[in-house]
């Protein structure tokens, strides 16, 4: 009877040590954002609009260590200019026929009362390992379901990934720059 019993509660500790929460992206309340710059004056601004993701966390209390998959259409990318949007799914740029897919895995890490996101980013065929700020991490009930938000934040230099059509403007200024900024801003469904 002693063994049972300490078979049951090592089976009730492992099933509480090992319970996993996933967690989706809801695509309605989040957006995968960018900035380049432009011309060196300005910024220009887009989207990704085809995209799907999971947070799978290893403890009830908080999102540390949980283990982050996301994925994008390059062909979903939005800029607010049909001439321009053509261009970059070409093969100047994102060469969306042949790297159909922008992936991230990788973890959030706790980093005192804040996360990083860190892992690794696969563009145009390229695969690199990043890290990101993060914002964000707390849960409501919303009464129709459990929510969490993250924001993410970073910067990838575009030439590390072989997107590296250039121009120049007559005072020397690219036309499109090389650092990209990352504004990534999702919210999570917990699922039941």
């Amino acid at each position: 009877m002693k063994k049972l019993n300490l078979l049951l509660a090592l089976l009730t500790v492992g099933s509480v040590s090992f319970a996993q929460t996933t967690w989706t992206i809801d695509n309605v309340h989040s957006k995968i954002g960018f900035s380049v710059a432009h011309m060196g004056v300005a910024e220009t601004e887009g989207k990704f609009s085809e995209y799907e993701g999971t947070v799978v966390t290893k403890s009830p209390k908080d999102f540390d260590g949980a283990e982050v998959t996301f994925s994008a259409k390059a062909a979903s990318i939005d800029t607010d200019n049909e001439r321009r949007d053509g261009h970059l799914k070409s093969a100047d740029f994102f060469d969306v026929e042949k790297y159909p897919t922008i992936t991230f895995k990788g973890n959030l890490v706790k980093d005192g009362a804040k996360y990083k996101l860190k892992g690794d980013f696969t563009m145009h065929g390229v695969t690199k390992k990043v890290e990101f700020d993060v914002t964000g991490g707390s849960t409501v009930d919303t009464g129709r379901g459990i929510k969490s938000g993250f924001k993410f934040t970073g910067v990838i230099n575009r030439q590390d990934y072989g997107l590296t059509w250039s121009n120049k403007v007559a005072t020397g200024e690219l036309v499109v720059g090389d650092d990209v900024e990352l504004s990534i801003k999702v919210e999570l469904d917990k699922k039941a």
